[in-house]
């Protein structure tokens, strides 16, 4: 203690001599930092060394501004070194002026090392009093003090980071700091740094703002906070090399993600709490229409979180997804006009909330496993409120209700099952089913005759419901439907490749493939025109076809209807040797139904010059489909047709005798080519 005495009175005298002091400086500060050092590890004699408060009056002059900068330096080196210590001695530099006199020294000294050191002071007197740094934000202003976080080297960003953590979790300057949106999009440009260490504390700093302000959350995810999660999460996975400071930015990420995680549901309630009470209202109060604007504007969070592929798998919940519905049953109220928001929040904003919602759907269901996980949550909250959108006067609505319910559908009819949820998974199929039956399909005319691209969306939903159940081509006959579909082929014929007529045309061969069905209703609708049409377009194209993709679409195409006309010819044919069977065993039979049946399919034999050519095909599929459907075309009708034997077609023949080897497939050309000659 004397020695620091005697330091002090010989600094303090020979104050204007720079030289002395620079000299004399560096051995006070070992002095006192010793010390310190000894008190924090308990150390120091049975009565404890008072250092004098000359000392710190002296310390805190060679501070000021006109001091030269190396003694600056040394005064800021002595109380950075000081302060490191959890001891008494630290505690006589924290000063109404120690904030600002440092700033000062840290704003004006050139060189990152005589930068860093009053910065790194303040840090240390930051931890033991907030006040300190906002003394500093109270003198210069937050915006200053935010330059220089911005643009300052990686060192001093890591201790700026400090002190604003250390004030938001004192609670210092909070009000401010967390609505300050500056302030916010500052921190998360941090999160570009190369440090780990930095976007570690500014996910800490994240996580201050966030508990006491839930609304900045909408502002970090706009400035894709949510990228940088996923960014740092790959990051930080076991497995992956390793930086710096992993561990410590790992466990920062960890602390922010749970945060957020834990209020989402809080922000999802305030959205249906402030819906519930204008449900069904045309003039929202003013309380009310206050309470939407604070709450509704979350709603991207919620889109934001289910898109992120670290959030997703810990929110969508069956807890979420039943919230989910009741909030797609406030959109329908919203649409259909039961509630008016317009004047509460304006139509743009309720428009941007109708669109969200949606896209938040869409976001799960672009995930297979979180549907099939939640199924019955999904069907029962989440789907009839849906299949209510499809009706929508809004067309983008309409369009975009009917597309998830498509895809959606298709998903949960197609999923198989194991053994074991078999019983659970056809009662789900049932109440699946039931309720498109009874709440869309009986309105499918106008959705099936709508403007591109709704079509194909129902179509789509269509092919997946007579895939997995086929009463509903039962039900779609009751309905008056088969004749909708051909008005839908007639629509598309000129776009035989589009998506919509491929869809039409999976749907036809399910329906004509369907055993319960009324092949006579059909006839009577024109399948033949429909299907020779298509079959001479689709094969068309098949033989002129010059690159693979065009050549895999009208594949594709082509086996399709081949099905299509091989289960027509087939109905056919059993028909008519049902008829001649009855008549040989002498019980009758209706002769005139079989003729007008052979006459009504007569014009499929325009088909079989083509069918011809398509018999040399290298796919060998279309060989098959293309000979069966030749065979029985020449048992119904023999070699009527003029054209099947002309020169083109022989070559044909000619060519498929010679490259095939399989007995079996020569026995059936041969059959063919007897057909046709006899």
């Amino acid at each position: 203690i004397q020695a620091i005495t005697l330091l002090t009175e010989l600094i303090r005298e020979n104050f204007r001599n720079s030289k002395l002091k620079q000299s004399f400086l560096p051995a006070l500060g070992e002095l006192l930092y010793f010390i310190a050092s000894k008190e924090e590890k308990g150390e120091c004699p049975g009565e404890c060394w008072a250092v004098p408060s000359a000392t710190y009056t002296v310390l805190m002059r060679c501070l000021r501004e006109g001091e030269e900068r190396v003694v600056n330096h040394l005064a800021a080196k002595i109380i950075e070194n000081v302060c490191t210590t959890r001891s008494c001695h630290a505690q006589g530099f924290i000063t109404g002026e120690i904030g600002p006199v440092l700033w000062y020294l840290f704003t004006h000294s050139t060189g990152d090392s005589l930068k860093i050191t009053p910065i790194s002071a303040l840090c240390r007197i930051t931890r033991s009093s907030p006040n300190a740094f906002q003394s500093v934000i109270e003198k210069v202003g937050l915006t200053a003090v935010l330059n220089s976080l911005a643009n300052g080297i990686c060192k001093i960003q890591q201790y700026m980071l400090t002190m604003f953590s250390a004030m938001l979790s004192c609670g210092i300057h909070l009000q401010r700091l967390i609505q300050e949106k500056d302030f916010v999009t500052t921190i998360i440009r941090l999160l570009e740094s190369p440090s780990a260490f930095i976007r570690a504390k500014a996910f800490l700093v994240l996580l201050q703002v966030l508990i006491n302000n839930r609304e900045m959350l909408l502002l970090s995810c706009q400035t894709r906070l949510m990228m940088y999660i996923e960014r740092d999460s790959r990051k930080t996975m076991p497995g992956k090399e390793q930086q710096g400071g992993s561990d410590y930015l790992s466990k920062c990420l960890d602390l922010l993600i749970y945060h957020i995680v834990r209020e989402l549901p809080g922000i999802l309630d305030d959205i249906l709490s402030a819906l519930t009470n204008v449900s069904g209202r045309k003039h929202p109060s003013t309380v009310q229409a206050k309470q939407l604007k604070m709450c509704l504007p979350m709603m991207p969070v919620v889109l934001h979180l289910v898109t992120s592929q670290i959030f997703r798998p810990q929110i969508v919940t069956k807890e979420f997804l039943f919230n989910y519905g009741i909030l797609l049953e406030f959109i329908r109220s919203i649409d259909s006009g039961e509630t008016n928001l317009d004047r509460a929040i304006g139509q743009a904003a309720s428009e941007e909330l109708i669109k969200t919602t949606l896209l938040t759907f869409e976001a799960v269901a672009e995930h297979p496993s979180l549907l099939m996980t939640h199924r019955l949550t999904v069907e029962d909250s989440i789907l009839p409120p849906l299949v209510s959108l499809v009706h929508s006067q809004n067309v983008e609505w309409r369009l975009f209700s009917l597309r998830l319910l498509s895809e959606t559908t298709s998903l949960l009819l197609s999923h198989e099952v194991t053994a074991e949820e078999k019983g659970e998974s056809l009662n789900s199929n049932n109440k699946l089913l039931s309720l498109i039956k009874d709440l869309l399909l009986p309105q499918y005319e106008h959705i099936l005759l709508a403007p591109d691209p709704v079509p194909m969306y129902a179509l789509k939903l269509l092919v997946a419901l007579t895939e997995r159940s086929p009463s509903s081509v039962s039900f779609m006959e009751e309905i008056h439907l088969f004749p909708v579909i051909f008005q839908v082929i007639l629509r598309y014929q000129d776009s035989i490749l589009g998506n919509t007529m491929q869809t039409v045309i999976a749907l036809l061969n399910n329906i004509v493939a369907n055993k319960s069905v009324n092949m006579m209703i059909l006839f009577e609708e024109g399948l033949v025109r429909h299907v020779r049409n298509l079959l001479t377009g689709a094969m068309a194209l098949y033989l002129e076809a010059d690159n693979k993709r065009s050549t895999k679409t009208a594949n594709v195409l082509l086996l399709s209807l081949l099905d299509i006309l091989q289960y027509m010819l087939t109905y056919t044919a059993n028909i008519v040797r049902q008829t001649l069977q009855a008549q040989k065993s002498g019980a009758g039979g209706d002769t005139q139904a079989a003729e007008d049946l052979l006459l009504t399919n007569k014009p499929l034999t325009d088909l079989i010059s083509q069918l011809i050519q398509l018999l040399p095909s290298e796919d060998v599929e279309i060989f098959l489909s293309a000979s069966q459907c030749l065979l029985l075309l020449v048992q119904l009708y023999g070699g009527n047709n003029e054209e099947s034997m002309s020169p083109e077609n022989m070559d044909s023949f000619a060519e498929v005798l010679k490259s095939k080897k399989d007995p079996q497939e020569l026995k059936l050309l041969l059959k063919i080519v007897k057909r046709l000659v006899s």
